[in-house]
């Protein structure tokens, strides 16, 4: 399977949507918000079936804001695959508690608990672990 990414276009926002609602622990946006920050797309042969939005804080961090990647497409490496498009060398990011499986996959990925928000998330109600890693400069 041959993934490549490229930014977010007005024309994919009906994927995008529909990614969000085969991931109910996504963030649930309006697409058109994704405009406005750093998205890109994960295509495959078959069209797009993940993306990343990031917000990017100069000079050197960046914040994950959102990530999903469709059923069918997961414990593939199509999310590893779209964090590592990341430079940044500090990395921040808030995973809903209740997401024990992004949890471990951000752990597996070298991020690390730095935080916790109580009632951060609407849509079900949960507490945010906020994470961070530190990628080493080359």
């Amino acid at each position: 399977m041959a993934l490549t990414t490229r930014p977010l276009k007005l024309a994919d926002l009906p994927v995008i949507e529909e990614l969000q609602r085969l991931n109910p622990a996504a963030s649930q946006w309006n697409t058109l918000d994704y405009l406005a920050y750093h998205t890109v797309v994960c295509e495959d042969e078959t069209g797009i079936i993940a993306f990343l939005c990031a917000q990017l804080i100069p000079p050197d961090e960046v914040e994950i804001l959102n990530l999903a990647v469709h059923p069918d497409h997961k414990r593939k490496g199509v999310g590893t695959f779209l964090l590592n498009t990341l430079t940044a060398p500090t990395q921040h990011l808030d995973v809903r508690q209740s997401n024990v499986t992004a949890i471990n996959f951000y752990r597996k990925h070298g991020f690390k608990k730095v935080g916790h928000r109580k009632k951060y998330y609407t849509r079900p109600t949960d507490d945010a672990i906020m994470m961070t890693r530190q990628l080493k400069r080359s």
